[in-house]
């Protein structure tokens, strides 16, 4: 499978203080509540027409809230493994949210099973994110819709961009954080020819990639760095929860920047 090409821009509607009120309610799967870092989580569910499901959808607001921040779509790895919309809800991610003060983004996590986040046999998935989740979450969070990043760990990295190939001009940021790319790039999608086919493939998006020096996925994430002319990041450690808990700050410092300078 190949990108298919540039996806229509979606349009980003603004919601007054009611309207947000009156989604958040209708939305929610259990009550929103506060962490200790005095974030807002809500569990929401989509009822998808691409991935014909009610698919689960949690959503971060941080302290302070208000409207108009703008959006972090945020991918996990393999269901199979573990992984789903809230294995990121770690308190190391809270507390690098609440350390960008005024910066934090909001932050949609949504559930993607062992899809890879591509259009595939098993469903649109990617699809999925840009027509049903972001809508979703702009709506829902009132986010600026002409600001908004996404990124992902291992299945998650791969799939931030494969999803932002499809609608370049849709995201300010693109980060791969153990991002799962085989060696030579090999995969349902291979991000890594795609780059090297069109390197400007994600427009004016800032791009990252990190992961560890023991990472089986580390010599792939270093062929598609090399293919977008970007610096891979290496830090000690494996493709698990230890390594990417250390380095929230690093993740959320990216993404706060791309998006506050943006446009």
């Amino acid at each position: 499978m190949t990108f298919a090409g540039r996806r229509r821009r979606l349009p980003g509607a603004l919601f007054t203080a009611a309207a947000l009120v009156v989604a958040t309610l209708a939305g929610c799967s259990s009550p929103a509540r506060v962490n200790p870092q005095g974030a807002r989580i809500l569990h929401l569910t989509i009822a998808s027409r691409f991935v014909h499901g009610a698919m689960p959808l949690t959503l971060v607001t941080p302290a302070g809230g208000g409207a108009h921040r703008p959006l972090l779509v945020f991918l996990h790895g393999l269901h199979s493994l573990g992984y789903d919309n809230n294995s990121q809800l770690t308190d190391q991610m809270f507390a690098a949210l609440h350390a960008l003060g005024p910066s934090a983004p909001d932050i949609a996590f949504p559930y993607g099973d062992d899809s890879y986040w591509v259009n595939g046999a098993d469903g649109p998935w990617a699809s999925y994110v840009l027509d049903e989740v972001i809508p979703k979450a702009l709506t829902v969070l009132d986010s600026d819709p002409r600001r908004v990043a996404i990124g992902g760990i291992s299945m998650g990295g791969f799939g931030a961009y494969v999803i932002a190939g499809l609608d370049p001009d849709r995201f300010c940021a693109v980060g791969g954080h153990s991002a799962a790319i085989g060696d030579g790039g090999g995969g349902p999608v291979d991000v890594v020819a795609a780059a090297r086919a069109n390197p400007t493939l994600y427009g004016h998006a800032q791009l990252w990639l990190d992961g560890g020096d023991a990472d089986p996925f580390h010599a792939g994430d270093e062929q598609l760095a090399s293919a977008l002319h970007i610096p891979m990041h290496v830090w000690p450690g494996g493709h698990d929860f230890g390594y990417w808990n250390a380095h929230w700050s690093d993740y959320l410092g990216f993404y706060a920047h791309a998006l506050a300078t943006c446009g």
